[in-house]
């Protein structure tokens, strides 16, 4: 598969098997290997360990091979979302995410209004020091005449 086609289909995969396990991770707006620690623990129903993890991305992502496990728990996924039973948003799909949980709206909507009002704040601030360093009566902006100069009639010099 070119890059193109990756960039225009990125759920598609050579391998339908790993396709299936893509298409999952999209719905569930998670990583590949989040789904599978998901798979894992609903396989198994322990967590998966450090060791196991490394071996299971090696063979995922290195070598491509798609364990039994992690293909049912993609159906399942990929079912659900066919049912239209699937809950993205739930936050069992989430629990490997470090920031999933982090940030409520209202204190992303208090960050983006304080860094807005720091841009703002500097920029203007910016534009009023220049008005007043600048020995410019006319204006802040480039060209900066000073009144004497636009008094001048240049047939004179």
């Amino acid at each position: 598969m070119n890059f193109l086609e990756t960039l225009l289909h990125p759920d598609r995969d050579d391998d339908p098997e790993r396709g299936e396990i893509v298409h999952a991770a999209n719905l569930l707006q998670i990583g590949e290997f989040q789904l599978l620690q998901l798979a894992f623990a609903d396989w198994f129903d322990r967590e998966m360990s450090e060791e196991e993890g490394k071996v299971v991305f090696q063979e995922f992502m290195i070598r491509g091979q798609v364990h039994a496990w992690a293909r049912h728990y993609a159906r399942k996924i990929n079912a659900l979302d066919k049912e239209n039973q699937l809950h993205d948003d739930e936050p069992h799909y989430h629990r490997y995410d470090r920031d999933y949980f982090r940030i409520p709206m209202s204190n992303a909507r208090r960050r983006f209004i304080v860094a807005a009002t720091i841009v703002f704040g500097f920029v203007g601030g910016s534009i009023a020091l220049a008005s007043y360093s600048a020995d410019c009566g006319t204006t802040e902006f480039p060209p900066c005449f000073s009144k004497n100069e636009l008094m001048q009639n240049p047939q004179q010099e």
